[in-house]
């Protein structure tokens, strides 16, 4: 049991491991739960692209669960301690679904309130969170942090250049999956010049910022993703998000475009943008992290325990 003092009423929290169905496996997560708050509220918390919950979802986590409500943090199939293989399998649809199966663990647990749910995402999972809401009307708040919001925009970040060098490995593990061969495998985050998912000056280290004394950053996935990428573009369904979402956006970001995300975002019926002068990877540590934390425990109090929904 742990216990935080960064809010006016701070209550103590227990975590507890689960399991849920995802597929043909299971998902790993971490359910927190507010000690003396019955039927708290509950935010599922979702990642980034290659990330688990480890890479610093605990520490969202404690802040809300220390605000009384309860978070569900998970890790997507077929990376970190989650089920399934071939490891490293990055896909859209598979992690869209993952959101599905967190949702609807979160609103069968009979320790939470299902009817009073939002959800979180960062990053890649920050686009994830903007298409699930655009699906789940009955949610009451969203947080999307430093959102992928287009596929283009942010391999327009990465430049030709870079695209064509992962080009090659993109073709051999198409062939790889066809002749039912273990994937091909492209670094998520490199130095800039080398070829990745990701080459930004921050990237690598960031990442690697991110990982717990101890773990190792598993640094690639099957190549077969990045077309998946390119054309995902998510933030095309920020006008059809009813529930009020807030926005967190990297004026300085390197991986989603702010220009293109800010446009998008203006686009929701209940949007809120919020402004940080910090990298995409600064939002998780430091007075970037803490103010960020504190605009989302406040957004989230609003919505989840205010008197309306009470």
């Amino acid at each position: 049991m742990s216990k935080t003092n960064m809010s006016p009423v701070s209550y103590t929290f227990a975590r507890r491991d689960v399991r849920f169905v995802s597929g043909e496996t299971y998902c790993s997560a971490w359910l927190y739960l507010p000690v003396g708050v019955e039927n708290p509220p509950v935010v599922v918390l979702g990642h980034g692209l290659g990330a688990v919950r480890e890479m610093r979802l605990d520490a969202f986590s404690e802040r809300f669960a220390a605000a009384g409500i309860a978070t569900l943090a998970f890790t997507y199939r077929y990376f970190g301690d989650s089920g399934g293989t071939p490891r490293q399998l990055m896909s859209v649809s598979r992690q869209l679904a993952d959101w599905e199966a967190a949702l609807s663990f979160a609103k069968a647990c009979p320790e939470v309130d299902g009817r009073r749910i939002a959800v979180w995402g960062s990053s890649f999972g920050g686009g994830h969170a903007i298409t699930v809401a655009s699906r789940h009307p009955e949610l009451r708040a969203v947080i999307s942090q430093c959102p992928f919001t287009d596929g283009l925009a942010s391999a327009s970040a990465l430049g030709l250049a870079g695209t064509l060098q992962v080009t090659p490995a993109i073709l051999r593990d198409f062939a790889a999956k066809l002749l039912g061969r273990p994937p091909v495998m492209v670094p998520i985050a490199a130095a800039p010049g080398h070829p990745a998912l990701m080459n930004a000056h921050d990237a690598l280290p960031g990442y690697l910022a991110l990982m717990p004394k101890g773990m190792a950053f598993v640094n690639h996935v099957a190549a077969r993703v990045l077309p998946e990428i390119v054309t995902y573009r998510p933030g095309r369904s920020a006008a059809k998000v009813e529930p009020p979402i807030l926005f967190c956006v990297s004026t300085t970001d390197t991986v989603t475009p702010p220009s293109q995300t800010i446009a998008l975002a203006r686009r929701a019926p209940r949007g809120e943008i919020k402004l940080y002068d910090a990298g995409h990877f600064d939002f998780y540590m430091g007075e970037a992290f803490e103010q960020l934390v504190s605009d989302q425990t406040q957004f989230l109090t609003k919505h989840l325990l205010g008197s309306a929904n009470a």
